[in-house]
């Protein structure tokens, strides 16, 4: 069996074992490590650069990709001289760790949990560790809209996005594209500690999520469809909406599950104790509930067997794995 043909068939079965397993905490987790070592260069380009900023902010922006790309490539070189089935058998553990559907899941059912348990106060902390913004002052409706926006966007980024990469350049790919998106998520801010360090990593997030973000919206159109929610106002909303966000790839997602679960979503919200105007996303046709985070799951499983099959039926039949 040829390289290519295991590489996908590896995204099969990461993808498989994600949907069962997660990321259990007792297994160290490959982007945990991507965290560390963007702090320590982040700690000592800030050291080294403190005037120049934004130059060194693109040291980091291309150093931690490349880096972890060259350790993911050694590890799988070194398996595939011991043995094929070895080569398989870590490149799988890896694509299962690189994806993050059945995590983003259960990251979003604790928020309903945690309100339906011990109440508001509760849920805000729970989604505050899912979104950038301040949660304090959050009521359930803004916090059951934050959960649902996190679960549309992360379609995107925490399951298409890496499982195209993987499709495309195996488990080297996918990592460079986790490091990207780690890497944004940790300094792509636009506040006074960041706008000028992390503009280089923000912008290279944007660049590497542009097809991705499309690439969900349209696969979350059509689960829309065979999931029972609403296909043709997902699809009007995404036509309408699909801009009304400062990232040229949230509204992505995000205008398709506002549309789908007839919601508006986004708008105004607090970021380190400033208040950001944003557009809202979606028509208020009525107030969303707890059940829409199970609704917006849905479309996020919908959307990952989709491009699944239409991914693994190009490399099947002999299409771009390179």
């Amino acid at each position: 069996m040829n390289l290519f043909t295991l590489t996908w068939l590896s995204v099969l079965a990461g993808f498989l074992i994600d949907c069962v397993l997660g990321d259990p905490h007792w297994i160290p987790h490959p982007v945990v490590l991507i965290g560390k070592l963007i702090s320590a260069m982040e700690r000592s380009l800030r050291k080294r650069m403190p005037n120049r900023l934004r130059a060194a902010g693109t040291i980091l922006a291309i150093c931690v990709p490349l880096f972890t790309a060259l350790v993911v490539f050694g590890i799988l070189f070194g398996c595939r001289m011991l043995h094929p089935w070895v080569y398989f058998g870590v490149s799988t553990v890896l694509c299962w760790q690189a994806l993050a559907a059945r995590c983003l899941q259960k990251e979003a059912y604790k928020v309903i949990k945690a309100l339906e348990t011990e109440g508001l106060e509760a849920g805000r902390r729970q989604v505050g560790m899912l979104v950038g913004r301040d949660t304090e002052h959050l009521s359930e409706e803004q916090v059951l809209k934050a959960t649902v926006e996190t679960v549309a966007e992360n379609t995107s980024d925490g399951v298409i996005a890496p499982m195209l990469y993987l499709m495309l350049f195996g488990a080297v790919g996918g990592f460079f594209y986790k490091a990207i998106n780690t890497m944004d998520s940790m300094v792509g801010y636009k506040n006074e500690k960041y706008i000028d360090f992390g503009r280089a990593a923000a912008r290279l997030d944007d660049v590497a999520n542009w097809i991705p973000a499309r690439m969900s919206a349209v696969g979350m159109i059509a689960a829309a469809w065979f999931t029972g929610l609403d296909a043709k106002n997902a699809f009007r909303i995404w036509k309408r909406d699909r801009r009304n966000h400062a990232s040229p790839n949230s509204a992505q997602t995000e205008s398709v599950c506002a549309g789908a679960l007839h919601v508006q979503l986004a708008g105004p919200a607090s970021y380190f104790g400033k208040l950001v105007e944003k557009p809202t996303i979606g028509d208020a046709d009525r107030t969303i509930e707890r059940a829409d985070v199970s609704r917006s799951c849905r479309l996020l499983y919908g959307t990952s067997i989709l491009w699944l099959v239409v991914l693994e039926a190009i490399a099947l039949s002999g299409g771009f794995l390179l």
